[in-house]
Formats: structure tokens, C-alpha cells, sequence
């Protein structure tokens, strides 16, 4: 148990880590740091999506036969659909790395800070989500998942957070706010995935039958994450290959500790 209470923390230890970069950085992370964070993460999250998430869901449906696919096809679409409705219920969460931003009003870029702490938290949920379903995988035996792979989306989930706790707290730091105010507002936007979770981990651990549709939903969802806003983001600008090249670092990592770990 204590694997996965330390497993469900990993993100939020990453975005509050973020977050803390107001107590000692007068600028934003620099750009090319961010790319390589976020190309990283993309491709972290990727291959968890095919190896910890998708490819258990469809070994899991075996006994289907040729249908095996179904409920991994399903519960992908609904973890797609699931995040375009946040998207059309909250802002976008497109993070300039050129800062445009900063040729606007100081009220305008507050109220853009504040509304950023909205989508970061939600858009948080579904990664906390997934998180939670490995691990209850990983806990009722149903699905062939390790400690290690778990984890290891885990770090991935809470690199991508890094970069979105700082992006909180710095702009509302130089808005006026106070450090710890600013800091405390990037850690609460964090605080939903172990809460989600942990929720997550009780629900499937009681369903078994569902886990291949919520390892497949959790899968749909990072993986919309990654497409809409982390590739953008660490292709934007210049030296975009720095994100591609991270990103394959990422992937590749996440691939081989996932095969020679699992």
C-alpha cells in the first residue's frame, strides 16, 4: 500500500515542485528547458498510453476472441471525448512559450493566470485518474502491470506537472501577489490527481470486469492531452527539435523500462 500512496503523490510532488520555482527564479523556465521537459513528458506518457494502459486493456479482453479490441476501443473514445468536453468547457490550456502575453494590460494577464489555474486543475483530473487506474491494476492482479511501469508513468506525469506549477505561481507572483500565495494557488491546482486518484484506485478495485475500459479511457485521455497540448507546445518557436528529440528520449526510456521491467 505504501507503493501506491507514494506512486499517487509522484505527480503532485511535481507540480508543487514546480510551483516552488517562485521562491527562486526572477524569470520563467527558460524556453528550451521547457521544450526538452515537455517533449519528454509527451513521449513518457505516449508510451505508458500503448504499454501500461492500452496493450493490458486488449490482454485483459483476451477471451473475446477477434472482439478483443472492443472494450480498449471504447473506453479510448470515451477518454477522447472526455477531454474535448473539458476543453469546450474550460479555456484551453496553450501555454506560449515566447510569452505574447506580455504585451498585454496587467488585469488582462491576471485574469489569464487565474483562468490557467482553472484548466490546469481540471485537465489534472484525467491525469490523476490514470495514474490511480495503473495502480489498481497493479493492486488486484487483473492486468499484467509492475511496480516499476507504474511508477514510471508516474515520474512522466509529474515532469509534464513541473513546468505547469511554475507557470501558475510565477505569473501571479508578477502580478502582485505575494510567493506564497502564488506558490500555495500552483499547489492547489496539483492537489486533484492523488485526491482522483485515490478514487480512481477504490472504484476499480471493486470493479475488475471495467479495468480494460478504464486503463483505455485513462490512455484516451493522456493521449489527447499530449496531441493538444504538449506537442504544440514543445514544437512551437524556435529549436523545436530540442522537443523531438526529448520526446524520443522519453518514449524510448519509458518503452524499455516498461518491457524489461514488466
Amino acid at each position: 500500500m505504501k507503493t501506491v500512496v507514494c506512486g499517487l503523490l509522484v505527480p503532485f510532488i511535481g507540480t508543487a515542485a514546480g510551483a516552488a520555482c517562485v521562491f527562486f527564479l526572477k524569470k520563467v523556465i527558460k524556453a528550451e528547458i521547457q521544450r526538452a521537459l515537455t517533449g519528454f513528458a509527451a513521449g513518457v506518457m505516449v508510451a505508458a498510453s500503448i504499454w501500461s494502459l492500452i496493450v493490458p486493456a486488449i490482454e485483459q479482453s483476451a477471451d473475446k476472441g477477434r472482439w478483443a479490441f472492443l472494450p480498449a476501443f471504447i473506453g479510448f473514445w470515451l477518454g477522447v471525448l472526455f477531454l474535448l468536453l473539458l476543453d469546450h468547457l474550460i479555456p484551453h490550456l496553450h501555454r506560449s512559450i515566447d510569452h505574447e502575453d506580455q504585451m498585454e494590460g496587467p488585469s488582462v494577464r491576471l485574469n489569464r493566470s487565474i483562468m490557467m489555474v482553472l484548466a490546469v486543475t481540471l485537465h489534472n483530473i484525467p491525469e490523476g485518474m490514470a495514474v490511480g487506474v495503473v495502480y489498481a491494476g497493479l493492486l488486484t492482479g487483473s492486468v499484467n502491470i509492475t511496480a516499476s511501469s507504474a511508477l514510471a508513468l508516474a515520474l512522466g506525469i509529474a515532469i509534464q506537472n513541473f513546468p505547469e506549477g511554475a507557470i501558475i505561481s510565477m505569473p501571479l507572483y508578477a502580478e502582485g501577489k505575494s510567493k506564497t500565495k502564488s506558490f500555495w494557488l500552483g499547489v492547489l491546482s496539483g492537489a486533484v490527481e492523488p485526491v482522483f486518484g485515490s478514487l480512481t484506485v477504490l472504484i476499480a478495485g471493486l470493479v475488475v470486469p471495467a479495468m480494460p475500459y478504464l486503463l483505455s479511457f485513462a490512455a484516451g485521455a493522456m493521449l489527447y492531452v499530449v496531441v493538444e497540448e504538449l506537442i504544440p507546445e514543445m514544437s512551437s518557436g524556435k529549436h523545436s527539435n530540442i522537443g523531438v528529440i526529448f520526446f524520443a528520449v522519453g518514449f524510448s526510456l519509458m518503452m524499455a523500462l516498461d518491457v524489461a521491467l514488466g
